[in-house]
């Protein structure tokens, strides 16, 4: 919206960025003492939601010797209500993390951002790039819109996000909108939610002042709490609850020994992260609404990102 700024440093952010690896975070538990048979759990459902990209410009990062890598994380809008079909990514976030230099950057995208679509040969809403060609055209658009490489993604639908939050026995939000959606009235201030809850949570977009800056809030906040039960002891004694939520509705390129070498060798990074937010313009056109991000911002957070990436 035209009175927020386009992009700002929080010290939330460390919070947010922890809901991108949240899978990784999990798996810490195989590393710092869990018994043999979580480890071996865990690695199971590692294995489950690996699921590997065909990119002809992909990098080969080593994540033994803490290279900086970037991971687009992929809110899917399928697994639920009905909808069976690939989906489109209606939450979109890119982050950037450089261990050498103990610093991460989080920037999320949004969902209407008019761009080329690689593969293509035409410019549409930035999350129709998934629904042609999965995370594969997804990656590859996000990387030319940014200007940056792409190395690995983590994506997630709506079911996932349901079984998540009722798997840590919901969440807690402070809800700033009182509406109703999908036959639930979310009140003012600290409200409770169930997964069912959440979903509509999420979903409202229409009705905010806000638009769709409103909702990625609201998705922001969800996600802070879910990882935070999540990390939390009694999180942990539900693992497999959480586990058994991912499987199948999530999926990653990032291989288990990935994982584990990120939640070991990259943890000094997560402690400055520098959350940045796209802003664009609204226009119509042929009657579909579109967001045009100003260019000399988009150079700005293209610069932030390179830097973030040089070794």
């Amino acid at each position: 919206m035209a009175n927020r700024r386009s992009h700002k440093k929080t010290s939330r952010g460390k919070k947010v960025f922890r809901a991108i690896l949240i899978v990784i975070l999990i798996l810490v538990l195989a590393i710092i003492g869990a018994a043999v048979k979580v480890y071996l759990d865990v690695s199971g459902s590692a294995d489950n939601a690996y699921e590997n990209v065909d990119r002809d410009n992909s990098r080969n990062i080593d994540f033994s010797q803490e290279e900086p890598f970037s991971i687009l994380l992929l809110g899917i809008d399928s697994g639920d209500l009905g909808r069976t079909e690939q989906g489109r990514s209606d939450t979109l976030m890119v982050a950037t993390v450089n261990p050498k230099e103990k610093k991460s950057t989080l920037v999320s995208i949004p969902r209407d951002t008019y761009v080329d679509i690689v593969g293509e040969g035409k410019q549409d809403k930035i999350n129709h790039a998934y629904a042609f060609g999965g995370a594969a055209m997804a990656m590859d658009t996000v990387s030319e819109f940014l200007d940056i490489p792409m190395d690995h993604y983590v994506s997630i639908n709506m079911q996932g996000i349901k079984e998540l939050v009722d798997a840590v026995g919901g969440v807690d939000v402070n809800n700033d909108l009182e509406f109703t959606f999908d036959d639930y009235t979310y009140d003012f201030g600290k409200i409770h939610l169930n997964g069912d809850q959440a979903l509509g949570y999420l979903r409202m977009r229409h009705d905010d002042p806000e638009g769709d800056y409103g909702r990625q809030g609201r998705q922001r906040a969800v996600v802070q709490a879910v990882v935070d039960k999540a990390l939390s002891l009694s999180g942990a004694t539900q693992y497999r609850s959480i586990l058994d939520a991912l499987e199948g509705n999530m999926k990653t390129d990032l291989s288990f020994s990935d994982m584990r070498n990120i939640a070991v060798d990259y943890r000094g990074a997560f402690s400055n992260t520098e959350q940045l937010q796209l802003q664009g313009e609204g226009f119509t056109q042929d009657g579909v609404s579109y967001q045009r991000v100003d260019e000399n911002e988009l150079q700005e957070v293209q610069s932030t990102l390179q830097d973030q990436l040089q070794q």
